[in-house]
């Protein structure tokens, strides 16, 4: 027998007893999101963005349980300078750089984000949940607040989940905090309150 096709075998019958005897730690799944800048007078930006994510259960107890998410995110965001005062005289060639940054600019940012999640279940279908996370971001446009290129994205959660079978969807307003750290010229970063809608399946 090809060796290929009994490797694929075994992994599928490891799979069906795995999901026969219980439940499974990991679960796959999406989310979308929107979101905006907390009101200010410096800067608009808005944004929508895609996640794919895993989660894996590392502990279940009688009244929590604790997981690690690992979260890849594409994210589409809209900017616009509205003081252009931010951008100082001392600045070098600050008046050409006050005259581009006040003009409309599409953002993207890709981002892997890795979280911690605490789930608290209130029934055998519903959970709240507090989730943290931190990760690597690329931004591809350079703006009064953010340099170009290497950043990290910040992130606090609630959200609650609804189960159906071995299907999750879930609610999650988050806050979220975008910066380089100081790797970069300018880190000033983006505060937005986003609300994220998904669904996992259990494997």
């Amino acid at each position: 027998m090809n060796r290929r096709l009994l490797l694929g075998l075994l992994l599928f019958c490891v799979f069906r007893m795995n999901g026969q005897e219980g439940k499974s730690n990991f679960s796959i799944g999406f989310n979308y999101g929107f979101g905006s800048e907390f009101n200010n007078r410096n800067y608009t930006f808005t944004n929508h963005f895609y996640k794919a994510q895993l989660y894996y259960r590392l502990k279940e107890t009688k009244n929590f349980q604790y997981e690690i998410l690992v979260q890849p995110e594409v994210n589409f965001g809209t900017h616009q300078l509205l003081n252009f005062y931010f951008v100082k005289p001392e600045e070098p060639d600050y008046i050409q750089k006050r005259a581009k940054y006040v003009q409309l600019k599409d953002v993207h940012e890709y981002v892997l984000n890795i979280g911690f999640l605490v789930r608290k279940p209130i029934s055998d279908s519903f959970s709240f949940y507090a989730l943290g996370s931190i990760g690597p971001m690329i931004t591809d446009t350079e703006t009064e607040r953010m340099s170009e290129g290497f950043a990290f994205a910040d992130v606090l959660a609630i959200g609650i989940s609804a189960k159906v079978q071995r299907f999750q969807f879930d609610i999650r307003p988050s806050v979220r905090h975008v910066s380089n750290a100081g790797l970069g010229s300018s880190n000033a970063g983006y505060n937005t309150k986003n609300i994220e809608f998904g669904i996992s399946y259990s494997l």
